[in-house]
């Protein structure tokens, strides 16, 4: 039993370190992206967004709310299902 606490604790360490660079990995790739749009709406013609930074925080401020962040929690989700379902299936199966 000691050893099954070890693990799940040092598995739930290892998935937080795993869950905050993938969050952060998220935000930088969809901030760029916001960049690159801004970028090229500003070269096509005189379009009024605002600011680069307004713009750039208002798209922010919709990734807050979006799919893509919400998904990223089955970080710990799939892994305990999955430990789950294996004492299940080994033990009484």
């Amino acid at each position: 039993m000691i050893g099954f606490l070890r693990l799940a604790i040092f598995g739930y360490i290892g998935l937080t370190v795993l869950y905050f660079l993938l969050s952060i990995y998220s935000r930088s790739t969809y901030r760029e992206a916001l960049e690159k749009e801004w970028d090229a709406v500003q070269t096509e013609g005189p379009h009024d967004l605002g600011s680069r930074d307004t713009f750039i925080a208002a798209g922010m401020a919709g990734y807050e709310k979006s799919l893509r962040k919400k998904l990223i929690w089955l970080v710990y989700v799939l892994p305990t299902v999955g430990v789950i379902a294996a004492l299940y299936l080994l033990n009484f199966a």
